[in-house]
């Protein structure tokens, strides 16, 4: 069974008294395990798809299926129990708390899930050493280079297990070298069995995942898978 499927989603707004069409009738499967880059300009839609994806808005008519459940009709508080359950976000800009350090950072969403204290703590460092900061935490974000924290949020994001993990423009924030670095992280990550989801306009980071999906004007242009290196 297909960890998400998608059957002709739309995605309408009004804008300043016309409607803009976001998604029109897209349907798609990705499979759990499956390493997949979204890619499009401004404006093609590719932002809207990772919405809906990550539960952050649901469709104005279609069906999407999240491991097995329907969550396209959900209401706000429905789909926040499913977001904190199934998916793991990580963004641009880090959103890490300044005045927390990074095991706290990490704790966070297992709060919210009320996991008793020795637990969390246990679960979160387990979670850093993933991400290589066995060694770094207990320093805060301004402690932290460009990379160390982007790494910090994806411990975070990973820390409750969820079904996906949604990356949105990751590297977005990195110099190259550190780019690279969070990369080759969520390649390891894709080896290791994670579902991986990244939306980017760079091609270099698409041609890293396993299958590029190409959103112009609403539409999936393409489908591609990618070839592993020989």
């Amino acid at each position: 069974m297909s960890l998400i499927r998608i059957q002709n989603v739309s995605r309408r707004y009004p804008m300043g008294g016309e409607i803009i069409h976001a998604l029109r009738d897209v349907s798609l499967e990705i499979a759990r395990g499956e390493y997949v880059a979204i890619m499009g300009p401004s404006g093609s839609g590719k932002s809207t798809l990772m919405n809906v994806l990550g539960c952050l808005d649901t469709p104005t008519s279609g069906r999407y299926e999240l491991n097995g459940t329907d969550v396209s009709q959900m209401d706000d508080n429905a789909l926040a129990e499913v977001r904190n359950r199934e998916i793991g976000f990580v963004f641009q800009t880090f959103n890490l708390l300044p005045r927390s350090n990074a095991l706290h950072n990490v704790e966070l969403p297992l709060i919210y899930a009320g996991m008793p204290g020795a637990e969390r703590r246990k679960t979160a460092l387990e979670a850093l050493a993933k991400v290589g900061l066995a060694d770094r935490v207990h320093h805060r974000p301004n402690e932290l280079s460009g990379g160390q924290r982007q790494r910090v949020a994806v411990a975070r994001a990973l820390v409750n297990s969820p079904s996906i993990l949604l990356a949105d423009e990751p590297t977005g924030n990195l110099d190259s070298k550190t780019g690279e670095e969070i990369l080759a992280l969520f390649e390891q990550l894709a080896s290791a069995g994670n579902t991986i989801i990244v939306v980017t306009h760079e091609e270099e980071v698409a041609r890293r995942a396993r299958r590029i999906l190409r959103i112009r004007d609403g539409l999936i242009a393409s489908d591609e898978a990618v070839p592993k290196p020989a």
